[in-house]
């Protein structure tokens, strides 16, 4: 029986985890849950799949959670506070951690997962693009599984070489020339990012295929979000930049290609639906019933591909700029990236903003003198460092 600890069970991700996992009741089930905010729905996720744990923030939380809970019931163990979430992580009364927590904040509870030895599935990006070095050598030290959940990660990791055991690889599996990572290209594919200045919030949070939460969809929309699974399929893959490609493929049906050095090129197909990934994490090496319908080819009619235009999609350019920069500039352009998307759906910086915030963010980034970066505090410094000034970069745009 698979214990399953869900970070960030609110969100799309921890929901879609969940749905898979009650498909699933006499070979997995729930240990323990976290949110932020959303507590009522915390409540009735925990009573639904009988969690014996929820992790909230604080002690409003908590009491929101007991308000919420149903009268004359016995709750579940209510941890509270971060230091809460990442022990929680490495609880051993679980045995996979589901990491699904946006943003730096769910570094800590995917490196407690990883240091525990336990299978991790990664949906959270933060914890590579930010903390590569740190989190691989976290995986390979402890012997702990990685599988990557974000739909394009897991098809190349479909598409690699059968391997018995998820790991940190020391290098390039073996064959592989190049690792093509696929993008709609969000609700703005055909327009120049000079003529986006007016873009409202809502129109950046409308993507044509998939159903996210409000910030991954505007990292869509800017295509920050595939630059970022650029450095992390560097860090999940071993893979140099140079060998990594982004093309634009607005059905979302070909989610990802690992291109061999014989000439083959090999493609995991399916619908955009998250409890795809999710259920191959769950049940790997076996594949396990999802709830997602098959793909219709037939039905699909045709399938495109092509280049990126560096003038409608700037911020992808920066990020392969970032991951060629090292790992300081690679938490610069995540950290200032969080900074500018908060402010932008606050409606306090306009959208082509963004891509300024970014690169003075890793200007300044660059101007700075070398430190080191390898351990989680050395991190959470910088990160802390660049939120600063990205904010101060933000209110002098949003004042242009």
């Amino acid at each position: 029986m698979r214990r399953v600890c869900i970070l960030g069970s609110t969100g799309s991700i921890g929901q879609s985890t969940l749905d898979v996992i009650a498909r699933h009741a006499d070979r997995m089930s729930v240990h323990a849950l976290s949110a932020h905010s959303r507590m009522e729905q915390l409540a009735q996720q925990a009573l639904a799949c009988r969690a014996e744990v929820v992790v909230v923030p604080d002690d409003a939380g908590r009491r929101r959670f007991l308000a919420a809970w149903p009268a004359g019931r016995k709750p579940p163990e209510i941890r509270v506070g971060p230091q809460a979430l990442a022990e929680t992580a490495a609880d051993p009364a679980s045995d996979t951690v589901m990491a699904a927590i946006v943003g730096a904040a769910g570094l800590p509870g995917a490196l407690a997962a990883a240091r525990a030895g336990k299978r991790v599935l990664l949906a959270n990006k933060e914890a590579l693009v930010a903390a590569g070095a740190v989190f691989m050598r976290a995986v390979r030290e402890h012997g702990a599984e990685l599988l990557p959940i974000d739909s394009e990660h897991n098809a190349i990791f479909q598409c690699l070489p059968a391997v018995g055991r998820a790991g940190a690889p020391q290098g390039p599996a073996r064959g592989v020339t190049r690792l093509v990572l696929t993008a709609s290209g969000g609700p703005f594919r055909d327009r120049y990012w000079s003529d986006l200045a007016g873009i409202l919030p809502e129109q950046a949070c409308k993507h044509p295929n998939w159903s996210m939460g409000r910030k991954i969809s505007v990292d869509s929309a800017t295509m920050v979000n595939k630059g970022l699974e650029v450095i992390e399929a560097h860090w999940l893959f071993a893979m140099p930049p140079e060998r990594i490609e982004v093309l634009i493929h607005p059905q979302s049906v070909v989610h990802s290609m690992v291109q061999y050095e014989d000439g083959s090129v090999l493609a995991q197909l399916g619908l955009p639906d998250m409890r795809t990934p999710i259920a191959y994490g769950l049940g790997f090496p076996e594949r396990l019933d999802s709830g997602v319908g098959p793909l219709d080819l037939a039905l699909c009619g045709r399938l495109d591909f092509e280049r990126p235009d560096p003038r409608r999609f700037p911020c992808l350019e920066l990020a392969f700029a970032a991951l060629r920069g090292g790992q300081g500039a690679c938490i610069a352009l995540n950290a200032a990236n969080e900074v500018a998307v908060a402010r932008f759906l606050d409606r306090r910086l306009p959208y082509t903003a963004i891509s300024r915030v970014l690169e003075e963010a890793l200007a300044w980034q660059a101007g700075r003198a070398s430190a080191t970066l390898d351990t989680l505090e050395d991190v959470l410094a910088l990160d802390g460092a660049v939120r600063a000034q990205a904010a101060q970069a933000a209110g002098l745009h949003a004042a242009a």
